[in-house]
C-alpha cells in the first residue's frame, strides 16, 4: 500500500463505495461490512475522490470552492490521512 503524498492520485479501496445515502441523508462509504457516515467536510473531499485527481487537486478545488476557509489544506490532509489509515482510500 502506498504512502500518502499530495501529488499522488487518490481512489476509493476496492470494496469502498462512496454515495449519498437518502436515508441517512448524508454520504456516506458502504464496505460489506458496513457504512460509515460522513460529515459535511469529509463528504466535500469525498465527493472529489475519482481516482483522477490528486490530493493537491482536490485541495486546490475546495480553495475555489471555498475561499474563506483558513486551514483547509490541512482538514484535507487529515482526512486522507484517517482515510489511508482506516483502508478506505488507496493512492498510486
Amino acid at each position: 500500500m502506498s504512502e500518502y503524498a499530495r501529488e499522488k492520485t487518490v481512489k476509493w479501496r476496492a470494496g469502498y463505495r462512496f454515495q449519498f445515502e437518502a436515508a441517512q441523508n448524508k454520504y456516506v462509504i458502504l464496505y460489506p461490512e458496513g457504512m460509515i457516515q460522513l460529515n459535511e467536510s469529509a463528504s466535500e473531499i469525498g465527493q472529489l475522490i475519482d481516482g483522477k485527481l490528486t490530493t493537491d487537486q482536490i485541495i486546490h478545488q475546495l480553495e475555489q470552492k471555498y475561499p474563506a476557509v483558513s486551514e483547509l489544506a490541512g482538514d484535507v490532509d487529515d482526512f486522507m490521512r484517517v482515510a489511508h489509515q482506516q483502508h478506505w482510500i488507496e493512492f498510486l
